[in-house]
């Protein structure tokens, strides 16, 4: 088969392909419209964010066979009708899961205890011990919202806080061990901290808002390594200037690009969003949660693991 890479990935997603008997083509630059004139020539597309497959691309790919996307979700790609022309979608949660859940626990962590404010101010002369005193997860009711392998991997990473952990789910029968899986009432009776790991879909862009919000019996921590569009910016900032949420954790926010690249190419930006680059009780990352060395590695694995598994085993031919 023939497959065309338009993003960069770990080296090794191409060279399993190759081992495969695959043909690898790179194109990384090459604008939509000008890779939609040659992508009938391929039966597989390597994909991260560069930019939508939609229904006009998935029209001129007249011979693909699969898209693998090298990350956890798949809403860039229009997936119902991908599958209306027999596409097959391969994407890689299990290759970053063990990252998000680090990262998430580490932004808990630093919050917490007022880690990059401590730091901010000692960098600038000035040494407040009282002022950084931090508290502790130690006895703390976490509550993970949507119990797939993010949710699952962030879960397990809390053993040994002694701290209870609950999960809500639209999917029931997804708890475990490590994360009892209740109703939303209960969830938002009891938690001190939220931990957003939902996918984007329709049913989750704007699921964090200020009703949801208010529904919480008391004021808790937000965290959030899934998708920026899950959350309304204006109203988690209103929530935090009253302190109805204590502090957040954004690895992702409602202005990224569809791309997931640089918000900084507007000349202005949301007054939302100074608010949060202005307060201490805000931590922000680049959406970089699943994006570390080894989960490079893991994610271009998987993929090829996930392409040999369909394709190429014997069983399946």
């Amino acid at each position: 088969m023939k497959v065309l890479h338009i993003d960069t990935n770990h080296d090794l997603l191409a060279s399993g392909l190759e081992a495969l008997g695959c043909e690898n083509d790179f194109d990384y630059t090459a604008t939509k419209s000008q890779i939609e004139n040659k992508v009938h020539l391929y039966e597989g597309l390597i994909i991260r964010s560069r930019f939508a497959i939609d229904k006009a691309f998935l029209q001129k790919a007249t011979s693909l066979k699969f898209i693998g996307r090298v990350g956890a979700g798949l809403e860039n790609i229009d997936t119902d009708f991908a599958k209306e022309q027999g596409v097959v979608l391969f994407n890689a949660p299990e290759g970053n899961r063990n990252a998000v859940g680090e990262h998430t626990l580490g932004m808990i962590l630093s919050l917490f205890n007022k880690l990059n404010k401590s730091h901010q101010e000692i960098c600038n002369g000035k040494w407040d011990r009282e002022g950084n005193r931090g508290i502790e997860l130690d006895g703390r009711t976490v509550g993970i919202i949507g119990y797939g392998n993010m949710g699952k991997a962030f879960a397990k990473k809390l053993k040994g806080f002694d701290c209870e952990v609950l999960c809500y789910d639209i999917v029931g029968g997804v708890g475990d061990d490590n994360a009892r899986q209740v109703g939303i009432l209960e969830f938002q009776k009891n938690v001190d901290v939220v931990s957003l790991h939902t996918p984007q879909t329709p049913e989750t862009v704007g699921m964090i808002n200020a009703n949801f919000i208010n529904e919480f019996a008391k004021p808790f921590w937000f965290m959030n390594t899934a998708r920026g569009k899950s959350v309304v910016t204006a109203d988690l900032v209103a929530a935090l200037k009253s302190r109805k949420v204590l502090g957040a954790g954004l690895d992702v926010l409602e202005y990224e690009k569809s791309s997931f690249e640089d918000m900084f190419d507007d000349e202005s930006l949301p007054e939302a969003f100074q608010y949060l680059m202005d307060v201490n009780n805000v931590l922000l990352s680049p959406h970089v949660a699943g994006w570390t060395v080894k989960s490079k590695e893991k994610l271009a694995q998987t993929i090829v693991d996930k392409i040999k598994t369909h394709f190429f085993n014997t069983e399946n031919s």
